[in-house]
């Protein structure tokens, strides 16, 4: 399973969505869109808008969210 995390560093859901992953033992690259101006573009491309976090999960998107979205998301995997 690939799993991409797009974050901004200044993001609190941010923060967030790397503990949860953390906390699950869940193995991800975490991908800073404010230092990569084509991973945020990327970022924007997959996911329509351009909020973070997003979560790709071998292409299946989950963008804008906190804990409990996250949660019901990797329950639907």
């Amino acid at each position: 399973m690939k799993i991409r995390l797009f974050i901004k560093p200044y993001c609190g859901w941010c923060h967030k969505a790397i503990r949860w992953l953390d906390d699950h033992d869940v193995e991800y690259e975490k991908i800073d869109v404010i230092a990569d101006d084509d991973a945020f573009d990327e970022m924007e491309r997959i996911s329509g808008q351009t909020l973070a976090p997003v979560i790709d999960v071998d292409g299946k998107i989950l963008a804008d969210f906190g804990p409990e979205q996250l949660e019901k998301f990797w329950k639907t995997l």
